[in-house]
């Protein structure tokens, strides 16, 4: 009931060239009569991806991925902000934001480790693998490494979730 509908906004701006730059939880209305909505759009911007611009460096650390530190334009695409909503179901899993991308990137510069833990090892409770398949592409931490689009990103839910007969499965099964 949250994750297609945002899923849904995310791909209809990314089909205008559009990239949101700031998913996180705070920035997710639920409301109660209706699909959530996704708000602040102060930090969206055009992708560009095949030009070289620059960007004002917004991040909100946990929620942002690496190419967001930098300024240039054509590093980032709708892979940015499905990092954004990989970083905002890992939270509402754990309780907390994955490691900001900074400190992942020291890690794996000077341990040649990530210090992200994949989201199934943080948590006791059990979830469908599909979430957590979901997550962990959405995390990846090079940006070529992650789905490209919400699409693609989509289908792992479908072939794997919603294809189910099990009309008794959910994303959260206890």
């Amino acid at each position: 009931e949250v994750l297609f509908p945002i899923m849904e906004g995310l791909e209809f701006i990314h089909s205008r060239h559009i990239i949101h730059r700031d998913v996180k939880p705070g920035n997710i209305y639920i409301r109660e009569d209706g699909p959530p909505v996704l708000l602040d759009f102060g930090s969206a911007r055009r992708s560009l991806q095949t030009r070289t611009a620059k960007l004002t460096s917004l991040v909100t650390p946990g929620y942002a991925p690496i190419e967001q530190y930098g300024a240039r334009a054509n590093k980032q695409g709708p892979w940015t902000d499905i990092y954004g909503v990989g970083a905002t179901l890992h939270r509402s899993i754990t309780g907390s934001p994955p490691p900001d991308a900074i400190n992942r990137s020291e890690s794996i510069v000077t341990e040649s480790q990530d210090t992200y833990c994949p989201t199934a090892t943080t948590t006791e409770v059990e979830f469908c693998p599909a979430l957590i398949t979901a997550i962990q592409e959405a995390l990846k931490f090079k940006p070529q490494d992650r789905l490209q689009s919400i699409t693609e990103w989509r289908n792992i839910f479908e072939n794997d979730l919603l294809a189910s007969t099990d009309a008794t499965k959910t994303l959260f099964s206890v």
